[in-house]
């Protein structure tokens, strides 16, 4: 057709594909979550930054320089995580209603995207994690939910309904994730985000 491609372009839509094609039947753990990392940011980070917990402040800008959300301070990152994956192990083991294991799926991509534990690729990581905890729950047929096609298409969404929490990590308000938290099922029926 003509049409020029970046390379990294393609490599780095590849080593989306070879993330998800890694979770199927691995258990949601720390080590497992940083070798998809180390898979999904092949052709984004340098290796040495691959599958690695930043030891540095981060700060998110938008176009307009401007920082959108200041990130966990790397001291609490250990602390942050180690909880995220206690609630995580909680809530494979618990029975729960359909409804309850897509709320639970967003709120873990939601608390990870907001640690913010590595350099770069932590969105690609969180939506990885969420589907990860559907196919867990739901079993393979979990696959087929497009939840990454929903967030892309409702980005400008996405992005609100991920900062309205506030700006620094220490002082996030979760009660205002609930527009966050039914992006995945809106997009289910087919109706409009928030």
């Amino acid at each position: 057709m003509d049409v020029e491609y970046r390379a990294n372009y393609i490599q780095r839509t590849d080593d989306l594909y070879e993330a998800y094609k890694f979770i199927i039947n691995k258990p949601i753990s720390p080590a497992n979550v940083n070798l998809a990392h180390k898979i999904i940011t092949r052709h984004l980070l340098p290796s040495p930054q691959q599958g690695v917990i930043r030891k540095n402040p981060m700060f998110v800008l938008n176009e307009e320089d401007r920082i959108e959300y200041v990130a966990a301070d790397p001291e609490m990152i250990g602390t942050e995580m180690s909880k995220l994956f206690q609630d995580i192990h909680h809530l494979l083991s618990s029975d729960m209603e359909p409804l309850e294991v897509f709320y639970f799926a967003a709120h873990i991509h939601l608390v990870f995207v907001k640690i913010h534990p590595f350099q770069d690729g932590n969105g690609r990581i969180a939506r990885l994690l969420e589907k990860w905890f559907l196919v867990n729950k739901l079993g393979s047929k979990a696959h087929a939910i497009k939840l990454e096609k929903n967030y892309f298409v409702h980005l400008s969404e996405y992005y609100r309904n991920i900062w309205v929490l506030g700006l620094e990590h220490e002082k996030l308000d979760y009660s205002k994730c609930l527009y966050f938290l039914l992006m995945t099922v809106m997009g289910l029926k087919g109706g409009q985000n928030f």
